[in-house]
């Protein structure tokens, strides 16, 4: 459960410390803010007695880090929880709105804090919405200790934050909540609030709908608390009450059922039957159902190897240029190059030869032996291998007539001649597929076989 505003100041109690407990007109998921670590759900790859988070905070000895992980999975929290465990002086910077003065104003601030025997926990949230300049402006304070720098990120480290920063800090993967945790999350919420109890399919629906996020999940149930509070009928929660109060954010899609798997199945047929108009409807049906489009962008890519493939392999860079531009618009904007690449995909010459010759190849694989390389085709990097054979009698290609060397084998010895892969008379793959009659001629009238 992230938050961006400064959560305490260095006059306040320590964060984590019960003695000072949100107030009751405070926000669900703000009351049930972790303040121990032992309320906190998931991630026991990182606090479970003796991994690397719990090892920190037991020994009161914090390192540099980033928490990478989706939103509402405690980033923010567990960095109060660790400015906390040594008593820290805590600031909060959003990326989204700080400056390089912001950064300036932290660090004459854990100057401040240091002449007074204080440490300082300066924690980042979206930090890879920083720029290299401000990103660069932590290093030296980084360096010399004046801070522990802790950033929150849903995105790869690896591709935003500067490799200098990140060399100076260990990068911790936070990971969605399970059901499990999401389930004690909800006990916990309605123990607190006082609401009719959940009929089993609102509450499976709920936990559907908060898709791994505390905090979805804790504003949703509190929304429709509320609502079901003001109405003496109401006895208990259902799935018509649970829509009525989350109104649009709550789709009539069960993103972890058969609706989720049909809708997909729906989309990829179109494509597959050339379909554009069914197409655009099953792809609006899934985003508008709440779908990742992230998710969408990879079953595009699919699509393009599994029903397209050479007949014209200009679709997966498409397809691949549409993913790159939802990556830098995000939603709405964005959604429209997705239904771009889908149009395309439905409209292209369609083939599976690549994909069912991989099939049968990999088949083959796991079935057969392993066949030693044919030694004309085994590297020969030093004399030994040389002497060994290694290389001799390969045929140069370059160097024969039309950059073919007609009759020459390949495959492993012994192994049965395969035709695994045979385009289709469509799109490029009519012109490949002429050319592989061309060099196959050529083949036979050497006296190769297949």
């Amino acid at each position: 459960m992230d938050a961006q505003e400064p959560l305490f100041d260095a006059d306040a109690a320590p964060p984590g410390h019960a003695d000072t407990p949100p107030g009751v007109d405070a926000p669900l998921a703000e009351r049930l803010r972790p303040r121990t670590l032992d309320e906190v759900a998931g991630q026991a790859h990182l606090l479970a007695p003796g991994k690397p988070l719990r090892v920190a905070f037991d020994s009161a000895h914090l390192h540099s880090m980033i928490l990478w992980g989706p939103p509402g999975v405690g980033k923010t929290t567990l960095a109060r929880l660790m400015a906390g465990a040594v008593v820290s002086d805590f600031i909060v910077l959003s990326a989204v709105l700080a400056g390089v003065k912001d950064i300036r104003d932290a660090v004459e601030r854990a100057k401040a804090s240091r002449r007074q025997g204080r440490a300082t926990v300066v924690f980042v949230d979206e930090v890879h919405r920083f720029n290299k300049a401000q990103q660069d402006a932590f290093l030296p304070h980084v360096e010399s200790g004046l801070f522990t720098f802790i950033g929150a990120t849903t995105e790869n480290p690896s591709f935003e934050v500067n490799a200098a920063l990140l060399s100076r800090a260990t990068v911790h993967v936070l990971k969605s909540l399970e059901a499990a945790d999401l389930s004690w999350l909800l006990q916990r919420a309605q123990a607190l609030l006082i609401a009719p109890p959940l009929a089993d399919a609102a509450r499976q629906r709920l936990l559907s709908f908060a898709d791994g996020d505390a905090r979805r999940l804790l504003n949703a149930y509190e929304n429709v608390a509320n609502l079901a509070a003001r109405d003496a009928a109401v006895d208990s929660i259902g799935e018509t009450l649970l829509e009525q109060a989350l109104g649009e954010q709550l789709r009539r899609y069960d993103k972890s059922g058969d609706q989720f798997y049909d809708a997909i199945s729906a989309l990829h047929k179109s494509v597959r039957g050339s379909d554009p108009d069914a197409t655009l409807y099953w792809l609006a049906r899934m985003l508008d159902g709440g779908v990742d489009p992230r998710y969408v962008a990879r079953r595009l890519l699919r699509m393009a190897s599994e029903d397209i493939g050479l007949a014209d392999p200009r679709a997966l860079r498409l397809v691949v240029d549409a993913a790159s531009v939802f990556e830098r618009l995000g939603s709405p904007e964005g959604e429209l190059a997705l239904a771009q690449a889908a149009v395309y995909l439905a409209m292209a010459p369609k083939s599976n030869a690549l994909y069912s010759a991989w099939n049968a190849v990999r088949d083959l694989v796991r079935s057969d032996g392993t066949r030693p390389v044919p030694a004309h085709l085994r590297n020969a990097p030093t004399r030994l291998m040389k002497e060994l054979g290694h290389g001799r009698d390969y045929r140069y290609a370059h160097d024969e007539a039309g950059g073919f060397a007609a009759g020459e084998n390949y495959l492993p010895e012994g192994l049965p001649r395969t035709r695994f892969y045979e385009p289709v008379p469509r799109g490029l793959e009519l012109r490949i597929r002429e050319r592989l009659a061309e060099l196959r001629a050529l083949n036979a009238k050497a006296g190769k076989p297949g």
